[in-house]
């Protein structure tokens, strides 16, 4: 996963068996031409992606998908790759016709509800093949929910579903939710400890740092930002600091320069507090205490990046671990939303990075599989400031 922006923009995907309709209705909802239509069934390959305005909701990002019933083995890494996309979408549109909702369709239905991903069930082509009145009705009665019929012959369609999607796509997937308004007051002075290494990016700032830069200044409070070997310095300077958010990695220097009367946090957490999973962190970043020799670690990056000799996830994170724990674990690093190498319940705990490149929804999507089945989870943050002796102090502030 690239982080192009429109990871972090909500995302609407189309699903259901080959030629139901899907690539016409995309084509139907947004007015434009974004997937190729076919009566052939298969035309649809990989995932299509289109970005569009909704009213009241604002830019989101449609996804065309292949049929989930694509055959042999090529058919196989397709739906395969089906999978994948209903795991970064925020809503999904389950499509079917010809009076047929199948096993296929079903295991759409049980997937979204697993992974709790709104969804919507769609009738298609209802010019072609007039539904049966009894099947929509046992389907609705089932599901506790309104089934559409929908062709693209009729325009009054097009505003009933996008209607139905503004309804049911998660306000958390498109309303702006500050990152310290109930942290900050107006004219509070933040203090940002940004180091500078080789894997920050040549000539900028890396997003969490912009992102938390940005709502500082959203909240009409005041921004500091300094590296770590300034940070004296200008803590003498201030008269009054309301909090200090650091870079993780520089936890332990910082954490010693600034005053314990001060609160103290990073960006990572920040992020985590914001959009992932923070309980379940707080209950599972603890676990890094019980790692022994052997035990399979999985570093789950939300982007992919060329990691460095400065790699915070890849080499100073696992390098932590292997000191605080005085063990040699075993790590895999899986970046944007590809698979784990090896099955789920063979890992001691899930890492996850601060998710700046995607929703919120997105990331807890992807940490599901591993709270469900009771594999701990935590944030690299949270694991370096347990590590470094100041996880009480990092958090103390969002509890």
């Amino acid at each position: 996963m690239g982080t192009t922006g429109n990871e972090l923009k909500p995302r609407i995907g189309l699903f259901g068996r080959r030629n139901q309709g899907k690539s016409t209705l995309i084509n139907f909802i947004t007015g434009q031409e974004i997937a190729i239509v076919s009566a052939e069934a298969g035309t649809t390959t990989d995932p299509v992606r289109k970005t569009m305005e909704i009213k009241g909701v604002g830019p989101v990002v449609w996804v065309d998908t292949a049929g989930i019933d694509d055959e042999g083995d090529l058919g196989a890494l397709r739906v395969s790759k089906t999978m994948q996309a209903l795991a970064q979408v925020n809503l999904a549109l389950i499509i079917f016709s010809e009076n047929k909702f199948t096993p296929f369709e079903e295991n759409l239905v049980k997937e979204c509800r697993d992974k709790k991903i709104n969804f919507l069930l769609i009738y298609s082509k209802t010019d072609v093949h007039n539904p049966d009145d009894e099947m929509i009705t046992r389907l609705e009665k089932k599901y506790g929910q309104k089934v559409y019929r929908v062709t693209t012959a009729e325009a009054k369609h097009r505003d009933e579903l996008l209607q139905a999607i503004r309804d049911n796509l998660p306000q958390t997937a498109y309303a702006h939710k500050s990152l310290l308004g109930d942290v900050l007051k107006p004219g509070s002075q933040v203090v940002l400890v940004t180091p500078i290494d080789s894997a920050a990016p040549e000539g900028r700032m890396i997003l969490p740092q912009v992102q938390v830069l940005r709502d500082v200044l959203d909240n009409d409070s005041v921004a500091v930002v300094c590296k770590e070997t300034e940070l004296a310095m200008q803590l003498g300077r201030m008269k009054d600091v309301d909090l200090v958010v650091t870079d993780s990695q520089a936890f332990r220097y910082v954490s010693q320069v600034v005053p314990r009367e001060i609160p103290l946090t990073s960006f990572s957490i920040v992020l985590a507090r914001h959009k992932g999973p923070f309980e379940a962190y707080l209950q599972g970043t603890p676990t890094l205490s019980a790692i022994a020799d052997g035990d399979r670690i999985a570093m789950l990056e939300s982007c992919t990046h060329k990691a460095t000799c400065e790699d915070i996830g890849r080499v100073k994170l696992p390098n932590l671990i292997r000191k605080f724990s005085g063990s040699e674990p075993q790590f895999d690093f899986i970046s944007g939303f590809d698979q784990l190498p090896h099955p789920l319940q063979s890992y001691k705990m899930v890492i996850q990075c601060g998710g700046c490149v995607v929703t919120g929804q997105q990331l807890e999507s992807r940490l599901l599989p591993a709270m469900q089945a009771g594999i701990p989870v935590s944030n690299y943050g949270m694991a370096i400031a347990y590590m470094t002796g100041i996880f009480d102090r990092a958090v103390e502030i969002f509890r």
